[in-house]
């Protein structure tokens, strides 16, 4: 049986997944608060968890609102890819350096992540706009 041919899908349809990520996470998850493992993570943070967890989770919600924002305008494509590589590294090694005990699958959430962000990547080498 022969390989199929498969066209590379248009920019506006790779941005709208990788912005879709960020919204649900930022939105849904943490200013919403529908993630109670979530709020887990950040309890764990050694002195300022427990007194900043819930306002830290609502204001990183809402910078990935804004990131899933900036990912959608196609401005910036390379910076925004840099941002969101970033945050993410960050989040994780957080993640797993205070809280890897309350993480229930914490190689799986790395390889999720990466592939996460080999998406981003191929986002960040789209010229702007939605074409």
């Amino acid at each position: 049986m022969s390989d199929i041919a498969l066209a590379f899908p248009p920019a506006a349809i790779v941005r709208a997944a990788i912005a879709a990520v960020w919204l649900y996470e930022g939105l849904w998850c943490k200013v919403l608060g529908h993630a109670r493992l979530e709020a887990q993570v950040v309890a764990a943070v050694p002195k300022f968890g427990a007194a900043f967890g819930g306002p830290f989770l609502k204001v990183l919600g809402l910078v990935e609102v804004l990131l899933g924002t900036w990912v959608i305008s196609g401005l910036a494509p390379g910076l925004c890819t840099v941002a969101q590589v970033l945050l993410l590294a960050c989040l994780n090694l957080n993640g797993l350096l205070w809280a890897r005990r309350i993480i229930h699958d914490p190689a799986g959430m790395i390889i999720k992540n990466a592939a996460f962000l080999v998406l981003a990547w191929i986002g960040g080498t789209l010229s702007g706009g939605w074409s």
